[in-house]
């Protein structure tokens, strides 16, 4: 469990990733792009970027806040960084 100090409210997310092969994703915001190479996910506790080969959403149901993907899953990585903000890292200063 995660608390978000934001909200005071504690967040739940799981990934299950069956033989690399199928992801079983909760906590599932929006769907903000996808390909068979990538794809980025808002979920409640910040970007997800899975990455891999023939990607594939099988299944999405935002009501639930539940993605299913199936492919070749190499790797998962999340950012803190919230989709269409600026960031305030040393990149963004430089090329203001």
């Amino acid at each position: 469990m995660v608390e978000d100090k934001n909200a005071n409210v504690n967040v739940i997310q799981n990934l299950i990733l069956e033989n690399r092969e199928k992801l079983n994703i909760s906590g599932v915001l929006d769907v903000l792009s996808f390909d068979d190479q990538l794809i980025l996910l808002e979920t409640e506790l910040g970007l997800l970027t899975v990455k891999g080969e023939k990607l594939r959403v099988n299944k999405l149901n935002l009501d639930s806040e539940e993605v299913i993907v199936d492919g070749l899953i190499q790797s998962l990585s999340y950012s803190n960084t919230e989709y269409g903000k600026k960031s305030s890292g040393l990149f963004s200063k430089i090329f203001k």
